[in-house]
């Protein structure tokens, strides 16, 4: 009786211990798939806002909206982005970074406009491989020759704002 006890109880104490290591494991993959998405969730929402501004043409709030996502370029921890995310991530920074950096010290709408054309072009390179949770479009404007990106199929252009706020159609959905 007292080793039916015993080997119940030992039996008890593994199964236990095996639920908790292999919960603890399940969460730990969980928190490194969430850090990898949210890694570079933050410079896309970043880009986001960089976007918004420049379609309501204003050059104090592109800059701060900039610096922004210039803190969110460097806070982006290489190491938990996919491997296929890396090796963009590796390609673009520089850039990112040069673009995100130009855009936020300065005021000069025109400026801003310009460099935001490499911006969204890196931008969409790191983002065509990251598999986005919600579709995003890339929408183009023939007036400006260039690209952008939004969360919404409608146009508005951040190139011209107000002035040619639907100049453009969108050319891929990235999804």
């Amino acid at each position: 009786m007292k080793k039916s006890i015993i080997a119940l109880a030992t039996a008890f104490t593994v199964l236990f211990s095996t639920n908790a290591i292999q919960a603890k494991t399940n969460n730990s993959e969980l928190t490194a798939i969430e850090t990898a998405d949210s890694q570079l969730q933050s410079v896309y929402d970043a880009y986001f806002t960089v976007k918004d501004a420049l379609i309501k043409s204003d050059s104090k709030l592109t800059s701060a909206k900039a610096a922004t996502l210039l803190t969110a370029i460097t806070a982006v921890k290489m190491d938990k982005l996919k491997s296929n995310e890396h090796t963009v991530w590796m390609k673009v920074v520089k850039k990112l970074t040069a673009d995100a950096k130009s855009i936020s010290s300065t005021t000069d709408l025109k400026k801003q406009r310009e460099t935001f054309k490499s911006l969204s072009k890196s931008t969409y390179d790191l983002i065509k491989v990251s598999s986005p949770t919600e579709p995003i479009y890339k929408q183009y404007c023939p007036m400006a020759d260039a690209d952008w990106l939004s969360k919404e199929k409608a146009v508005k252009n951040p190139y011209y704002g107000s002035s040619m706020l639907t100049c453009g159609n969108v050319v891929e959905t990235i999804k």
